[in-house]
């Protein structure tokens, strides 16, 4: 029987168990000392002013863009490549997701290609630092400040990913991450918003809580609620284990970086995988290790059949041991947003090839060197 190596593995120390006790011990279990000291040393990491802690990255994403007061008729530009969380945070305010293809070298939304679907309805664009590669923000910057459009950064898979120097969400007006399992750090579920605008920030803070004012006459009042909000608060529970968790960020990073490294190595012999790459200026934190299945140049023509390789290549790897993933999925091919808006199997071509040819391998804190050999000597046998 092959021992599977899982596509990824949460990692938990005894501080991380010693950490979640604490809260229930206290008796203090809902948004308390925890999430802000969390939300703290978060921002301590990225060089962020502030930090708003939201109970999971699609949230925060739906919190920060219901402050523009968007409405139906209004659009906002994202690339299609993405986890459909990002499409639906706009799909919520009744505006519209414009879907804009990806570049295959980064699977990052092509800039070159975002002026054109600009239009005077255009109100925002959502960049998204895919599997822990920064898009190109100079680029996205200049063209949201000559049309006057507010930037969102989607760095859910991002922690630790870094563009020029500067940590990813501190480029855009707000960018918002995510702690699933499978991210960098884990509080379950969980998410973090960014800002280094204070009246921004002090705005998602009364967002998370059902809009509620911090000011209130008396302590055992209610407060006063001047705006129209949610409840999408972290609990104490899930900051105690954001706060032990960050304080091995750097352990945990290092960790995908020297996996990244060994796929690297032990997989640039197969000439039909490319693997990720990295600019000079970008710091990849590697949160997803993606591949393109390439055994020749994609085209609309062979897209299916290239993809059906793809799958067979991929039940093979499982059936020797090793799980994958496809990278994600085309959000404009998925029916929801293909039927709503129409869309053609021809839009977003590299988003729809991407999703069909793309691989994720097995990574995580705790992978061995032995395991990525025995994945890549599994990958060699492949024919295409």
């Amino acid at each position: 029987d092959t021992v599977m190596i899982p596509i990824g593995k949460t990692y938990f120390d005894e501080d991380d168990f010693k950490a979640v006790v604490e809260p229930l011990k206290s008796g203090w279990v809902l948004q308390g000392k925890y999430v802000k000291e969390f939300e703290d040393v978060f921002s301590s990491f990225t060089d962020v002013k502030n930090s708003v802690a939201v109970s999971s990255g699609s949230t925060a994403l739906q919190l920060v863009l219901s402050t523009y007061g968007l409405k139906e008729g209004d659009e906002v530009i994202l690339p299609s490549f993405t986890w459909i969380a990002t499409a639906n945070a706009i799909e919520y305010t009744g505006a519209k997701p414009v879907f804009v293809d990806i570049d295959l070298s980064t699977y990052n939304i092509d800039v070159n290609k975002i002026e054109n679907a600009i239009t005077e309805r255009t109100k925002g664009i959502i960049p998204v630092h895919l599997f822990g590669l920064c898009a190109d923000m100079d680029a996205i910057n200049s063209i949201a400040k000559k049309h006057n459009l507010f930037v969102v950064e989607d760095a859910a898979c991002a922690l630790g990913s870094y563009y020029k120097g500067r940590h990813c969400g501190s480029f855009g007006d707000y960018g918002c991450f995510s702690f699933h399992p499978r991210k960098s750090i884990t509080t379950g579920e969980g998410g973090m918003i960014t800002t280094n605008d204070a009246a921004k920030s002090d705005l998602c803070r009364s967002l998370r809580n059902h809009g509620a004012s911090d000011k209130k006459a008396l302590p055992f009042l209610l407060s006063d609620y001047d705006n129209l909000g949610y409840n999408f608060r972290m609990t104490d529970i899930q900051g105690a284990l954001g706060v032990s968790q960050m304080k091995k960020i750097n352990f945990l990073l290092d960790e995908r970086k020297k996996a990244a490294a060994l796929y690297d190595k032990h997989l640039s012999k197969i000439e039909w995988l490319n693997l990720p790459a990295a600019g000079k200026d970008y710091t990849h934190s590697y949160q997803s290790y993606v591949c393109m299945f390439m055994p020749e140049e994609i085209n609309e023509k062979n897209v299916e059949k290239i993809s059906s390789k793809r799958n067979e290549f991929m039940m093979m790897l499982e059936r020797e041991g090793a799980a994958t993933r496809q990278g994600t999925h085309s959000v404009a091919h998925q029916q929801y947003y293909k039927k709503k808006y129409c869309l053609e199997n021809s839009d977003c071509f590299n988003s729809k090839a991407a999703e069909m040819c793309t691989i994720a391998f097995p990574v995580y804190p705790g992978i061995s060197e032995n395991e990525i050999i025995s994945v890549a000597t599994i990958a060699e046998k492949y024919k295409p």
